[in-house]
């Protein structure tokens, strides 16, 4: 049977009828494939398989159908012809720097990105030879400033963890293009219902489907997001030949959190907002960071590339590291946790958790104060949360 498909659908409708075929047995939910290998009718039909004369299953490493839903539906949902699926988001970030870069290339990224793909720039790319550049999100002339003649990729987070900061896709798409160079846009923070980097001129976008793509912090996931060359071919390739490999089961809990996805990002930003303006208010906050502010420096630029400000607050609190941890361990609801775009709100220290193994410098440059807290608000309700927090604010 095809694949119910209609590109005119709402956000909402993609995300829970588009990729699935149903088998002979009819079934209403998507099916889980938990096998490792296919089998073929004749030699001459694996073949055909194998050298990619006829499309279909192979192996379950680089072809799966479970997966294939999750591919095609995420696909339809960010506006990109194509996507691959890996065993987490930081596999995708990798598939995509082994997929696009070689040897004596250049990569610019923003200095506001998660620590651990700070880490894999620094510790791995640069042992494979690739140049490694960092600038300001939001300073485009620092970009330009950066571009040499081998730059190959740029790469942001927007909005970034954990300040909130925001890159204008439009211009760093605009930037990269006349520099003959890809722009790569992580939108873990805000998925296609809050951002669709494409429509603005991305030309890859990164997921860490571990976060609100699940929503439940159930499993660990990633996906690629782009056109039929790079993704479906570069991409794909690094995933078919290396194996960081989407197990089907993951697969198929990403698709079941698909389909509340529209929900649960309009629910999340609500809350955050509301928590972002309460903490703004509370005279032991000397700063809060929320997209959705109009203290926000890019408030503008919110409002115009994203449909509502995400679920991630994060504030600094006076007295540092101290008061900080102090906050953390009075609440008796929240959970300590690194991990973000869960239903259940989760609250962390950046400064020896999600950016630890930064140095002082590499801190300090993206910003990590000691006395910032992230909070990724969740579903409860937001007296619940504020109760909780006030336990150490008060």
């Amino acid at each position: 049977m095809a694949s119910s498909f209609d590109p005119d659908w709402d956000l909402a409708t993609l995300a829970i009828r588009t990729g699935h075929r149903r088998t002979n047995e009819g079934e209403h939910a998507e099916p889980i494939f938990p096998t490792s290998s296919f089998v073929f009718g004749s030699a001459a039909e694996a073949a055909a398989r194998f050298s990619g004369e006829v499309a279909g299953n192979i192996y379950s490493r680089f072809t799966n159908p479970t997966v294939r839903i999750f591919e095609e539906r995420l696909a339809a949902l960010e506006g990109g012809a194509c996507a691959v699926a890996t065993a987490s988001g930081m596999a995708a970030i990798m598939a995509v720097c082994l997929g696009l870069l070689k040897q004596g290339d250049h990569l610019v990224s923003s200095r506001a990105i998660f620590g651990t793909t700070t880490i894999l720039f620094e510790r791995y790319l640069r042992r494979f030879g690739v140049e490694v550049s960092y600038v300001p999100l939001a300073d485009l002339a620092a970009w330009e400033a950066a571009i040499r003649p081998n730059t190959r990729l740029l790469f942001a987070e927007t909005p970034s963890n954990p300040l909130t900061e925001l890159g204008d896709i439009r211009a760093l798409a605009s930037l990269a293009h006349a520099h003959d160079s890809l722009l790569v846009i992580d939108n873990a923070f805000c998925t296609p219902v809050l951002q669709r980097p494409l429509a603005l001129g991305a030309d890859l976008v990164v997921h860490s489907a571990t976060k609100y793509l699940d929503g439940q912090g159930r499993c660990m996931g990633g996906a690629v997001v782009g056109d039929r060359k790079l993704v479906g071919e570069e991409i794909y390739g690094v995933l078919r030949t290396t194996g960081p490999s989407l197990s089907p089961f993951n697969a198929w809990v990403f698709l079941k959190g698909l389909e509340t996805l529209d929900l649960r990002m309009r629910a999340h930003s609500d809350n955050a907002l509301a928590l972002a303006r309460w903490l703004e208010a509370h005279p032991r906050v000397r700063t809060v960071h929320h997209p959705g502010l109009e203290s926000h420096p890019q408030h503008a630029l919110a409002a115009a590339q994203q449909r509502a400000g995400g679920g991630i607050v994060s504030f600094v609190v006076e007295g540092g590291r101290e008061a900080a941890w102090r906050v953390i361990d009075a609440t008796r609801m929240l959970s300590i946790t690194a991990n973000l775009g869960d239903a259940k709100t989760t609250i962390t220290h950046p400064a020896t958790t999600t950016h630890g193994r930064l140095n002082d410098e590499q801190k300090a440059e993206a910003g990590i104060d000691e006395g910032l807290i992230r909070v990724a608000v969740g579903l409860e309700h937001l007296d619940d949360i504020q109760a909780d927090l006030a336990r150490g604010l008060d």
